[in-house]
């Protein structure tokens, strides 16, 4: 490399050009599979929480699942105030190492100890010291999660400021977490029956020490991988009320918090029933093992696909598309009945739909930081995140409360081998019927989503800002870089 290309790599105004013009190809890879295997260790271990959780303390640990479900409520309450709070964290953390990234090296070993204790409960004792412990453990979960979770979303504005590139990182971040969740999809209860022979509470407490081991080292991986190259203009120093001024004034980002509501909601509500689907419903076990497998497995290459059809297609358009296809697969599986053929098609076309819109509906989600930095002059990346986040949990919280209750008030009975028609019903509407209703919202939603069509002039204005204050200002040394 030249003297003269090394000059244009290390100055921060000509970083992200430098990267996506090829100069640094080799670094442009790291960057991406750096940033993708955090995604990897994120999966891990909550696919395992999403998928088994609800069941572990219903079947294993033996608790009511309405009062699992008011555990879920009253924990995303402390969760909104602990979000928040990370997210302005990261907006005012100034390391050598970045903002964003160091959150990945503090948080790792905490999370994989609490994701361990959560499938821990104590077997001696009592139902109400059980509920307690399910409390403090799955309280501090669910805060490391987001210690090392909302770094993955504020980080990437500060990867890049090239739109495409942005896609690219969001698609190989996607296909990390789908490879984390085909992990958890298919070995996951083979582990669980393997390890703890006979005894699943004592497999599940394997499998989380094994995957809690993997995760640690995968997010030290991605902090000694990724760089923070794309330094905003940033006109305004951030406050905790000006952030949050510049969200509530932040239109495209108010309709997207909202579909995050309608989309995870959908997404957690049948991930939850799976197990429950397929076992009791179904009456086949290892059918919920295979379907599990194939929403892990096809997931991933549709993701490969997603940078091609966000050159071609805008992104909103490309998020309905997909949600439409997602949908149809739905509608394959419920007209399936018990056939066992239509439900795995129904499966594979439902998760061709989720993979496409994951990784757009990540892509999408730095491009309202920079619409309110051009509005405002805040640089929200954190706090945007955070509240993201945030709203993520809701509806994880609300769709494990809406199951518990669900199941509670269909009569279901942990372990038994035939469960009531109100149990069967119930398990339907988490399974089936929420979903598609809650799909088919987000979709309605995201109509009203028109931040595509004036991005680019966004993004050229935000340009100019930056080259105006770098005019004034000489360029810091991107010391990152040469770590």
């Amino acid at each position: 490399m030249t003297n003269s290309k090394q000059k244009a790599v290390q100055n921060p105004a000509t970083l992200a050009a430098a990267f996506t013009g090829g100069l640094t190809r080799g670094f442009l890879w790291r960057q991406r599979i750096g940033y993708g295997a955090a995604d990897f260790a994120c999966n891990l271990i909550w696919q395992m929480i999403s998928l088994y959780l609800l069941y572990y303390y219903t079947d294993v640990a033996h608790l009511n699942g309405g009062a699992i479900a008011l555990m879920f409520v009253v924990c995303r309450v402390i969760d909104g105030i602990t979000d928040l709070l990370i997210g302005w964290a990261i907006d005012r953390t100034h390391t050598r190492w970045g903002k964003s990234r160091p959150w990945f090296l503090w948080g790792a070993i905490p999370f994989a100890i609490f994701a361990y204790l959560a499938f821990s409960v104590p077997e001696s004792m009592d139902t109400g010291a059980k509920l307690i412990y399910c409390y403090v453990t799955y309280i501090g979960l669910s805060f490391m999660y987001t210690v090392v979770n909302i770094p993955m979303a504020s980080i990437l504005p500060a990867l890049t400021e090239d739109a495409d590139e942005r896609t690219a990182l969001a698609s190989v971040r996607q296909v990390f977490a789908f490879i984390g969740s085909t992990v958890v999809s298919v070995f996951g209860l083979r582990l669980v029956d393997l390890l703890g022979g006979g005894n699943e509470g004592q497999g599940f407490r394997w499998v989380m020490l094994i995957f809690g081991i993997i995760g640690t080292l995968v997010f030290f991986f991605t902090f000694f991988n990724v760089r923070e190259i794309n330094h905003p203009a940033v006109e305004k120093k951030t406050g905790l009320k000006d952030a949050l001024h510049s969200l509530v004034h932040n239109g495209p980002w108010l309709i997207f918090a909202l579909n995050i509501l309608m989309m995870f909601g959908g997404l957690f509500i049948q991930n939850g029933a799976l197990v429950y689907y397929y076992t009791a419903v179904i009456g086949s076990r290892d059918l919920s093992i295979t379907v599990a497998s194939i929403m892990s497995i096809v997931p991933v290459f549709a993701n490969v696909l997603v940078p091609f059809f966000a050159r071609k297609i805008k992104k909103r358009t490309l998020f309905e598309l997909s949600a439409g296809i997602q949908v149809l697969g739905l509608l394959i599986i419920w007209a399936s009945g018990l056939n066992t053929a239509g439900i795995c098609t129904g499966a594979f076309i439902s998760a061709f739909g989720s993979g496409v819109k994951t990784a757009i509906y990540f892509s999408m989600q730095a491009d309202p930081v920079d619409y309110g930095l051009w509005k405002t002059g805040v640089d929200t990346a954190g706090t945007l995140s955070a509240v993201n986040g945030f709203l993520g949990k809701v509806a994880m919280a609300a769709a494990g409360g809406i199951s518990g209750l669900l199941i509670d008030w269909g009569g279901y009975v942990g372990g038994a081998q035939v469960q009531t028609s109100g149990a069967l019903e119930a398990i339907r509407w988490m399974y089936l019927y929420l979903p598609l209703i809650l799909n088919l919202l987000s979709m309605v939603i995201m109509m009203f989503y028109k931040l595509d069509d004036i991005y680019p002039q966004i993004r050229r204005e935000l340009d100019e800002r930056k080259q105006g204050l770098q005019q004034k200002e000489p360029a810091a040394p991107a010391a990152g870089i040469q770590e």
